[in-house]
């Protein structure tokens, strides 16, 4: 019976041995005893068996079977064999079960530091009180501070980042391996003085990756000359972004006098006179915003399988995903994308809209909407003001002409820009007319749209070699924002046109970035450097 148990208890510990196992209530007390003949002193490492004493030793232990384990180790006190030793007399120690000094066994400090690992001080101790853990938050906090930190490693290409320790006050740096994605360290800093250092340290890194920031060059080229910077597409693309923005606000007049939108007609042959079989589906096409969008985007894709492209190169050329293409793919028509999607609801107004239009037409607009609201209440109406409103608001004033709607607000800075940056399959009907209206109006910003245009091909396709042609038509056209920004490209151009030619990107660090935040959110922002390094040292 004590051997099974043995092995229950403890499984990959030979030098110990159970005496005695008794229950009482909630607590299970465990006896057990060393069963090697001797002993190394700590010091000088001789063996001896000259027994010294022994006495009993109560560390606390995991719980078992969800009862409180109290363990009474029996140990002993050796003689040291050495007289020019300094320690005279030591006690033996279970190796995987006690150390010098410790109240607890080594297998609950590993459990203690797993729980505060992953859930830090106040949650871990929570759940270690669950499990039959008497802890504390701050003892878990000193068992995570215990371990021990990763080997270090010989990166091959590292990225770096800045992160927040105090949002708009205090920030470091986060370093991972830029090949595995693994955490290597964080920097209390994020300027050269305190990243060079560390890469001096590692010869070995060929390649870093890197936001713009000029500190992080500043330490690239003064301590690792040997590395290829790669400056993030991401980053570079911001940059534009903002760019284009500067471009937009400097010509905001032009948007203020744009003239009316009148959509191409259709052609004859899309409009026959006559009803043809399945016209009375076509009517009752899907409308709104995701309507177009799918619209758009069917003819984009079946389009690019017209001209030859696979499913795979379709999806890697608009960076989309593979089941999205194949489900355009398939797709016969584009209605089919978004069946059910726009579908109209019954509404419980629809049998009070005919006598609406009607005491609208008599009163030529001249009633109030809560009157209206009354009678039809009265009538049976269960629905609520807005209701009411919207539709009269929405419908009744175009189709009678007796209010005229205003005229719809310029469009801001803001929308322009998206216009001219985001991807033209992802822009509705009336975004493309808007920004058709734009670029015709100023001719500034039809040049800027060609520019954003062709630099977001090169970054795309990774074409960064027309990076000088680009940066000489930006230069010469003397965009506010845009023209700046060309500039700014020839000070870091090589990492530039890392950026735009090989694979090399900073997204593995802006993933590690956001678990740091996880990470000192769970801990409500009190949590030290030091705390925090090694959390996220050992969590990755």
């Amino acid at each position: 019976m004590l051997s099974r148990l043995q092995e229950l208890l403890f499984p990959s510990l030979p030098g110990v041995a159970i005496a005695v196992v008794d229950t009482d209530g909630e607590g299970i007390r465990i006896e057990a005893r060393c069963t090697s003949a001797g002993a190394s002193c700590p010091d000088c490492a001789h063996w001896t068996e000259r027994v010294h004493s022994s006495y009993l030793r109560f560390p606390a232990d995991l719980p078992a079977a969800g009862r409180r384990a109290q363990l009474a180790l029996r140990v002993r006190r050796f003689f040291c064999p050495v007289p020019a030793c300094g320690r005279r007399t030591f006690v033996e120690q279970v190796p995987g079960l006690t150390r010098r000094h410790s109240q607890v066994t080594e297998r609950l400090r590993r459990a203690m530091g797993e729980i505060g690992l992953a859930l830090a001080g106040r949650a871990g101790a929570r759940l270690a009180q669950v499990m039959g853990i008497a802890t504390s938050r701050t003892t878990l906090l000193r068992r995570v501070m215990d371990l021990p930190d990763p080997a270090p490693a010989e990166p091959r290409a590292v990225g770096v980042d800045d992160f927040a320790l105090r949002r708009g006050h205090v920030y470091g740096t986060v370093v991972i391996d830029a090949e595995t994605h693994q955490v290597l360290d964080l920097l209390p800093e994020r300027d050269a003085a305190t990243l060079a250092p560390w890469l001096a340290a590692r010869p070995g890194i060929e390649v870093l990756c890197r936001d713009r920031a000029g500190a992080y060059a500043e330490a690239a080229d003064t301590a690792a000359p040997q590395a290829l910077q790669v400056a993030d597409r991401f980053h570079l693309w911001q940059n534009l972004a903002s760019a284009v923005e500067k471009t937009v606000a400097s010509h905001r007049s032009s948007l203020r006098e744009l003239p009316p939108l009148t959509p191409e007609p259709e052609p004859e042959w899309e409009s026959p006179a006559e009803s043809a079989p399945g016209q009375d589906e076509e009517a009752d096409d899907p409308t709104g915003r995701f309507a177009e969008r799918a619209r758009a985007h069917h003819a984009l894709v079946h389009d690019l399988i017209n001209q030859g492209m696979s499913l795979h190169g379709i999806a890697h050329h608009l960076g989309w995903g593979r089941h999205t293409v194949q489900r355009y793919a398939r797709a016969a028509r584009w209605q089919d994308m978004v069946k059910g999607h726009t579908r109209r609801r019954p509404s419980k107004l629809d049998p009070f809209k005919p006598y609406l239009e009607q005491r609208w037409t008599e009163t030529e607009g001249r009633v109030a909407i809560l009157t209206l609201h009354r009678e039809i209440s009265a009538r049976g109406f269960r629905g609520g003001y807005t209701i009411v409103f919207d539709w009269i608001s929405s419908t009744l004033p175009r189709n009678t002409g007796f209010t005229p709607s205003p005229p719809p607000p310029p469009p801001s800075v803001r929308q322009v820009t998206g216009w001219l940056t985001r991807h033209p399959a992802t822009l509705t009907e009336d975004e493309k007319l808007h920004r058709k209206a734009v670029l015709d109006r100023c001719p500034e910003l039809a040049t800027a749209a060609e520019l954003t245009s062709s630099f977001a091909e090169m970054l795309t396709t990774l074409t960064g070699a027309r990076l000088p042609e680009w940066i000489s038509e930006a230069v010469n056209a003397n965009l506010p924002g845009i023209s700046s920004f060309a500039t700014g490209l020839q000070s870091d151009f090589d990492a530039v046109t890392a950026g735009l030619t090989t694979d090399w990107n900073s997204g593995p660090v802006e993933g590690v970035v956001n678990r740091i935040k996880m990470l000192k959110r769970q801990m409500y922002g009190r949590a030290g450097f030091k705390l925090l390094r090694k959390r996220v040292l050992l969590a990755s």
